[in-house]
């Protein structure tokens, strides 16, 4: 398996090249991604913005990339990763610049919001999972998501503190800037990801809009959709509004962001685990156990006092249940679909886990602002992992019979 990658010039790619590059952009791309929570205090104190302003930009960005993940997917399906993710990474460069120099909840929304929104959207995990997808056979795919959403998640662990000395050192401006340089340093690693997918062995060709379409009136991919909304509602809410929280209930400014780290440290377990679990055990019954796990966890932080000690045990609980979620997903759209429309479809399903997000981030911000608490965005957390695990159940793991060739009569 040391040189499977197809390129759209039939040039072998050797695998280990492609993971090793496509697991840096992931975690830089992601790292800088999950460290924006950091910036709440500082960039509300200093602006003079409300919470919910703040995390309407928050909000927008995770609702832009939603929205641009199907089309990135889809270009990546037809003209290579590499194009896309170079891209990407030059527009979520000048998003971050742009931030620096937005001093309105309406600039934020542009710059913070729409621009870094999409080019996350084109370069980050969901991207390079597309290069992997189209690398390895089946049997394999789960585990190399897993590895890919790892990667994302030491770059999680990673940037957090980095982050926060940053900012507490040189001010939130400059390390946005520092973060835009890091993005345009590592283009030259998308090289590596070259090519696009082809047509699989077994599957029907079809245009992307009536894969769209066959792929929509698939019982188990509308459910996989839905399910997937609760992922990002929980992820962004916490991503953006744990740090504030726990300064609320006491606690110093580095017990946010080493939350935010602990998360990523055992993201990387959890992923992997995931990835590794996906191949053994049905995905579906996973995810619903992902799902259930979480609301319990969400609960046992909520009603238990907020100290350091409960911080980090949660984030440590949250964290192997993440991302762990994604290897899993991506598996049951690889085997529903095949490969050939990986980007487009998984991108469909991120889309809801994006409308997610902007749900999670922007109620986050109005709750506190009206309240003066998070506490009833808490609870609908726990409502809605219960749900989700429930929506999980009567998914099925089978091809679906609209993208599979017949026999010839």
């Amino acid at each position: 398996m040391s040189s499977i990658a197809v390129t759209r010039n039939s040039v072998a790619v050797p695998l280990l090249a492609l993971i090793v590059c496509g697991c840096l952009i992931a975690a830089a791309t992601n790292g800088i991604r999950t460290s924006f929570g950091l910036l709440t205090l500082p960039v509300t104190g200093d602006l003079g913005l409300t919470r919910e302003a703040w995390g309407m930009a928050m909000a927008i960005q995770n609702l832009a990339w939603g929205v641009a993940q199907p089309f990135a997917g889809a270009l990546a399906d037809r003209y290579g990763t590499a194009r896309v993710i170079v891209g990407g990474l030059v527009i979520y460069a000048i998003g971050l610049a742009l931030m620096v120099v937005s001093p309105t909840g309406t600039l934020l929304n542009l710059s913070a919001g729409i621009v870094t929104g999409v080019g996350i959207a084109t370069s980050s995990f969901s991207i390079v999972m597309v290069a992997f997808g189209r690398s390895v056979p089946q049997e394999k795919r789960t585990l190399i998501f897993g590895i890919a959403t790892a990667a994302s998640s030491f770059g999680q662990f990673l940037f957090a503190p980095i982050g926060q000395a940053l900012i507490s050192g040189f001010g939130w401006q400059s390390t946005l800037l520092y973060a835009g340089a890091l993005l345009v340093l590592i283009i030259p690693l998308a090289y590596a990801l070259r090519g696009r997918s082809e047509r699989a062995g077994g599957h029907v060709e079809m245009p992307f809009r009536e894969a769209l379409r066959r792929a929509w009136g698939f019982s188990s991919y509308r459910l996989l959709v839905v399910g997937f909304f609760v992922c990002g509602f929980h992820l962004a809410f916490i991503n953006v509004h744990m740090p504030a929280f726990l300064v609320q209930c006491g606690l110093p400014p580095e017990a946010g962001s080493w939350s935010i780290a602990v998360i990523g440290l055992f993201n990387i377990v959890g992923s992997l685990l995931s990835g590794w679990l996906g191949g053994r055990v049905p995905k579906q019954m996973l995810l619903a156990t992902i799902y259930f796990t979480r609301a319990v966890a969400i609960a046992l932080f909520v009603f238990l006092p907020v100290t350091e000690v409960t911080a980090y045990v949660f984030a440590g609980v949250m964290g192997l249940l993440w991302l762990s979620t994604v290897p899993p997903t991506a598996g049951l759209v690889t085997q529903f679909f095949g490969a050939r429309y990986m980007g487009m479809l998984y991108g469909v399903a991120f889309l809801s886990h994006q409308v997610g997000s902007f749900i999670g981030v922007w109620l986050g911000g109005f709750v506190f602002d009206h309240t003066g608490s998070y506490s009833l965005v808490w609870y609908l957390g726990i409502l809605l992992g219960l749900a989700s695990a429930a929506v999980h159940l009567p998914i099925r793991e089978r091809g679906a019979p609209s993208f599979q060739l017949r026999p010839a009569a």
